[in-house]
């Protein structure tokens, strides 16, 4: 091979011609051939590639600059008169350069016409490395190609002989997020908006910190970068016709541009799509005060279109190389609204952005198919405009299987065919806040992406997302969490390039990598067992027992019994087993079958809970065998080791409170006291495991959860007005001290005989005092909640029966027909910060009011109202069965004003101070 290449480069007669960087550096094939058959015995070598290069090429050339200079390869720069000759020559470009063309030509090169795809390389050799080729179709594609060379020259200390590669990603998009957001709510505002500033993101403004993040997603091969907020815009850009809209300072506005622009450009270096998010319809406080309306509407008006249109339209002229993402909801209602406001503000306002900036081509956009019907939505979205991508989350809002099916199975492959499909690993709310490094099941989750839901690309959130870029972990400094995370990004970029890997190749691949982190094979093999081990428990717990996969239940904290035994009654997700799970029974299905004695399918509470033990004490027995063995980074392996037995206590904790859910379902059917006996046992059985939990997270984590706002709320709430509580292991300690202590109670009496406290939760059921209020709309009235009472204006619907709690209350009716089409605020006054009792009908039918899901509408709960108070509180002529939710309001004048359409009831107005709960 090297003398035939020898002999065609002589025949060239100097005629062909590489250009370095520089424009005045010209290489004749002459003198690349001559030395190439003559070299003399010095390890030098020179890195021939086109002029005019991409700074993307660039970074990707001095990679490979930095690797040969740590090999002890010295870099030279050849003379144009042939007197300087290194001993070896790496060629960087493009199929179409001149020389690759002759090599093709000669048939000393085969390149497939179809390869490399977009992003991918051809790294290849000859003669000893005397020459090297990277080759690929675009300029991230040869950056790629110059980072493996780098990593291989470090590997081998030597370039590579007689070698070739041909790699290229399956998934086209793989990133990462980053949330622009805190783990509280600021006080005046809601859920998602926070302005851009150095008191509430330092990080932000750190080139050093930001650099180091860059550096780590372009080593794994990604290829985006989202920030996720609320409404950026009004950080970011001015606008000519609402100056006023800006919520920062002068000089933070400046700084945020400048270091905006700088991070854009930063990216670009390393081939990464910068990306920014955005919420619907939110607009900026600044705005909205001097407008006189709320910052987030349900629904447009002129302004807030004319508003966002020119917002969205600024910011592509003024940063035409960054992406937009938007959510159409959470606040935004209906699909109607969303379609108008996909169709006539956003997309519009980046077309209109496409022309103020002279841009040829569409930017991309990614539209997340979250809290609205994408099935309406997106065709006619691609009507108006062709470079979309579409967003669908994996297991929701937690990590739960590689076998997603069912209805939301259906809306990702729905989306894969109508264009380039992006899968969202979102909020990990059932893994926080312990490491995780399954690699094995992060691998047939992408395979899964690929195969089952038609993804195209991979967007990851991080293990603690509200709180970047910080870690949970009680450490001095505080760990950053791609530094403590790092098998989990890489894994996902990993498998995000080739979910194919063979398993032997892949195995010794992880070993390797955690060798180099801990300093031994032997200890590394065990890491890896007690990684995978480990990541099993948490997802088939959420999957089979949890309320939901969505960031309002923290895993970790536990669950009461009542969740666990009547998990509809807070609101439980049926996606949750039926689209974020394989097929199994939920715990009052299998106590039923038992009871019934009929054949269980699927995976069951019994084989699940096996299963969660059994991984746990492995993972357990894994660490601690690797103890002895782990050389360096010891502080980080203990913190690992004490995760594993976090995971444990956690594992064994949810054991015995489902076995005694269980048993409080079989005593429904066998009324045997011995069932509740057996489940006293098991509840403080479960107590002791929670408090090892407890004991072990004391001096180690800073919090369970990163999210620590009222929008949590299993096991109980996470904040009360944007202030975090319940967020510690040790703070819900006495919680379920209490629900043991309630349910021995409880027992005693049943083994007394005496049923009268079968309410045990809520000994006082006494009338709830009423709260004075003077209703100001005049299309209700007031009335008295009693049995006999109707509730609506134009129905005979009457109470036949009332919990004690409300009877003789001062409820509000109306239309009940009205209501069914969309009822209007309903204003009223109070001298007193006051609750409002809302009967929700216990009824999927759309006649009825739904209580609406956090999941698809953060902003739900900034009054309460999503906890039922009162189960089966009243039974109304002809109407399902009534649930009693709570209202919060402050003195004044307010409204009343639920999310979504259908039908209600008011039971009456009480004092804050009442004990609703």
């Amino acid at each position: 091979m090297k003398n035939k290449v020898c002999e065609m480069m002589r025949n060239q007669n100097a005629r062909i011609c590489l250009r370095l960087a520089a424009p005045s550096a010209c290489w004749l094939i002459f003198a690349l051939l001559s030395s190439f058959c003559n070299h003399t015995d010095a390890e030098t070598v020179s890195i021939l590639l086109s002029s005019n290069v991409s700074v993307r090429v660039e970074f990707g050339v001095e990679q490979v600059s930095r690797a040969l200079s740590e090999a002890g390869l010295v870099r030279m720069t050849e003379s144009t008169n042939g007197t300087d000759h290194p001993d070896h020559r790496i060629i960087v470009g493009h199929p179409d350069l001149l020389t690759v063309k002759t090599l093709v030509a000669k048939g000393l090169l085969k390149i497939d016409p179809n390869r490399p795809e977009k992003e991918g390389y051809i790294i290849s050799s000859w003669g000893h490395s005397e020459v090297l080729l990277v080759l690929s179709r675009d300029d991230s594609g040869l950056l790629y190609g110059c980072m493996e060379l780098a990593k291989r020259i470090r590997q081998s200390r030597k370039l590579p002989d007689d070698f070739q590669l041909i790699d290229s990603p399956v998934m086209k998009l793989r990133g990462t997020c980053v949330g622009m957001q805190k783990t509280f709510i600021l006080p005046g505002r809601h859920v998602y908006e926070y302005p851009y500033t150095p008191e509430l993101f330092p990080w932000f403004y750190d080139k050093q910190l930001w650099t180091e993040y860059l550096d780590f997603l372009v080593e794994n091969r990604m290829n985006t970068l989202y920030l996720w907020s609320g409404h950026p815009f009004a950080s970011l850009v001015r606008l000519k016709d609402y100056p006023y809209a800006v919520e920062v300072p002068e000089d933070i506005f400046q700084k945020n541009q400048e270091q905006f622009r700088w991070l854009a450009q930063q990216c670009d270096k390393r081939g990464i799509w910068l990306v920014q998010m955005f919420y619907n319809i939110i607009v900026s406080k600044p705005f909205a005060e001097t407008n006189g309306i709320s910052t987030q509407l349900r629904a447009p008006t002129p302004l807030t279109e004319d508003y966002t249109r020119k917002s969205i339209a600024e910011f592509v002229k003024q940063y035409p190389n960054v992406g937009l993402m938007c959510c159409l909801g959470e606040a935004l209602e209906g699909t109607s609204n969303q379609l108008e406001w996909c169709t006539n503000v956003i997309l519009p306002g980046v077309l209109d952005g496409m022309r103020a900036a002279n841009l040829r081509e569409e930017p991309p956009v990614v539209i997340r198919t979250h809290a609205m019907d994408p099935y309406a939505i997106m065709p006619a979205a691609y009507q108006v405009y062709s470079n979309l991508y579409t967003e669908s989350k994996y297991n929701g809002e937690s990590l739960t299987t590689w076998e997603p099916r069912g209805k939301d199975q259906e809306i990702h492959l729905a989306m894969s065919k109508l264009g380039p499909h992006l899968v969202n690993i979102h909020i990990l709310s059932n893994l926080e806040p312990f490491r995780y490094g399954d690699v094995d099941f992060i691998k047939k989750s992408v395979q899964a992406s690929r195969d089952r839901l038609g993804a195209t690309g991979v967007h990851l959130y991080p293990l603690s997302y509200w709180n970047w870029p910080y870690s949970p972990d009680m450490a001095d400094p505080p760990l950053l969490q791609w530094r403590r995370d790092w098998i989990w990004f890489e894994a996902w970029a990993r498998y995000s390039w080739n979910p194919d890997v063979p398993e032997p190749e892949d195995h010794a691949y992880w070993i390797s990598r955690l060798a180099d982190f801990y300093g031994n094979t032997n200890a590394a093999e065990k890491i890896l067992e007690a990684y995978d081990f480990a990541g099993e428990v948490a997802p088939r717990l959420i999957r089979r027992f949890g309320i939901t996969e969505g960031n309002r239940q923290t895993l970790s904290l536990g669950m009461t019994l009542d969740q666990l035994v009547n998990p509809n009654k807070y609101g439980a997700i049926e996606d949750l087993w039926l689209s974020q799970a394989p097929p199994g029974e939920r715990l009052d299905e299998f106590e039923k079958k038992e009871w019934n004695h009929e054949p269980h399918a699927g995976e069951t509470p019994d084989s699940i809970i096996a299963e969660v033990l059994n991984y746990s004490s492995n993972a357990v027995q894994a660490a601690d065998a690797a103890e002895s063995l782990v050389a360096q980074n010891k502080d980080e392996f203990e913190r690992l080791r004490n995760d594993t037995r976090c995971i444990q206590a956690m594992a064994e904790n949810y054991s015995a409170k489902v076995k005694a859910a269980g048993l409080v379902l079989h005593y429904g059917f066998s009324r045997d006291i011995g069932d509740m006996h057996q489940a006293a046992t098991f509840l403080a059985e479960s107590f002791d495991d929670y408090q090892k939990l407890a004991a072990l997270t004391e001096q180690t984590y800073h919090y369970a959860n990163s999210m620590q706002t009222s929008q949590r709320k299993i096991p109980v709430s996470g904040g009360v007005k944007g202030v975090g509580t319940n967020y510690l292991w040790s703070q819900l300690v006495p919680l379920f001290r209490k629900e043991l202590e309630d349910f021995q109670t409880k027992v005693e009496h049943l083994k007394q005989g005496t049923n009268a406290v079968a309410r045990v939760d809520k000994p006082n059921m006494k009338p709830w005092p009423a709260a004075r209020f003077k209703l100001i709309s005049t299309n209700a009235e007031i009335y008295k909640v009693e049995v006999g009472a109707t509730v609506f204006t134009d129905r005979n619907f009457a109470i036949q029966s009332l919990a004690p709690e409300i009877s003789g209350l001062t409820g509000i009716r109306f239309s009940h027909n009205q209501a069914k089409q969309g009822m209007e605020p309903i204003e009223f006054e109070v001298t007193e910060p006051a609750q409002v009792l809302v009967g929700y009908f216990d009824s999927n039918q759309k006649a009825w009011l739904q209580v609406p899901k956090l999941e698809l509408a953060a902003q739900a709960d900034e009054r309460g109202g999503l906890d039922t108070v009162i189960e089966n509180a009243a039974v109304v002529s002809g109407c399902p069965n009534v649930n009693v939710h709570a209202f919060r309001f402050d003195t004044g004048r307010q409204k009343l004003e639920l999310i979504g359409k259908g039908s209600f009831v008011i039971l009456g107005v009480v004092p804050q101070s009442a004990n609703t709960k």
